[in-house]
């Protein structure tokens, strides 16, 4: 298996593990992700997912596998779905996930970088998104995750030109959150920050947000059940008790 899942205490990491082919990502990696990330949803001592590769986070799809698998339009249709489902596994995991980006991010590998909730990348990372060198339109959740973090003339700028960016433009433009020298100590140091948060409190906040970036902004009954999970939570008794004992909260 070229994906790898592993757990310590509160903190899950799946690592890209195809460090051969910078870690490009097969049909057959794309295709097992949703069952992964269904084994994250469902460890309910999980509280943070972390993605990472190695030297390259992902170099993007495995294009040497389109004469095979990606073959006319069925097999386009057939690969897409594969895409998409893995990637859509990642949006939709009702925990945080933190993309840790070193090397190249490009393509597939970009498309699941924005999948996640934030992205914190090394110096020396590089970003492109290539469909315009390949003759294919890249898809619209894909793209809408794009225009999402970088608005929408940035986003055709690197949908247009295909170019590669640096850590410093990423940061820039807002594909990523934070660029540092040594990412994965800085990961351990935010997973391990938001693991101790309140968690009905990051869960109430992530679909609020996804909420939002969909376009919706009125406060409906899913919302206010929100706020009534977490008025009534054992978090939110431990939260102002601890505030007025003046120690930090154990969640």
């Amino acid at each position: 298996m070229t994906l790898r899942l592993d757990t310590s205490g509160p903190v899950a990491t799946l690592t890209i593990d195809r460090p051969a082919k910078r870690n490009a990502l097969s049909y057959e990696m794309w295709s097992a992700l949703p069952a992964l990330l269904g084994r994250v949803r469902d460890a309910s001592a999980v509280r943070v997912l972390v993605i990472r590769g190695g030297e390259h986070f992902s170099a993007g799809a495995d294009i040497g596998e389109f004469t095979r698998l990606r073959r006319g339009a069925d097999g386009a249709a057939r690969y897409g779905e594969a895409v998409h489902g893995g990637a859509q596994a990642i949006a939709s995991l009702g925990k945080p996930t933190i993309a840790a980006v070193s090397g190249y991010c490009v393509g597939g590998g970009c498309e699941i970088a924005l999948a996640c909730d934030i992205r914190v990348a090394s110096t020396g990372a590089r970003f492109g998104i290539p469909p315009a060198k390949l003759g294919i339109v890249y898809s619209l959740p894909s793209t809408k995750r794009l225009v999402d973090a970088v608005g929408p003339a940035w986003a055709k700028q690197i949908l247009f030109g295909a170019e590669l960016l640096d850590a410093s433009t990423a940061l820039r433009i807002g594909l990523v959150n934070e660029v540092h020298e040594d990412v994965d100590a800085r990961v351990e140091r935010l997973s391990a920050l938001i693991a101790a948060r309140a968690q009905v409190s990051v869960r109430g906040a992530k679909t609020i947000v996804d909420l939002v970036t969909d376009g919706r902004c009125e406060e409906t009954g899913e919302v206010r059940a929100l706020y009534d999970e977490a008025v009534h939570s054992a978090e939110y008794e431990e939260g102002v008790r601890a505030f007025l004992e003046k120690r930090p909260p154990r969640f």
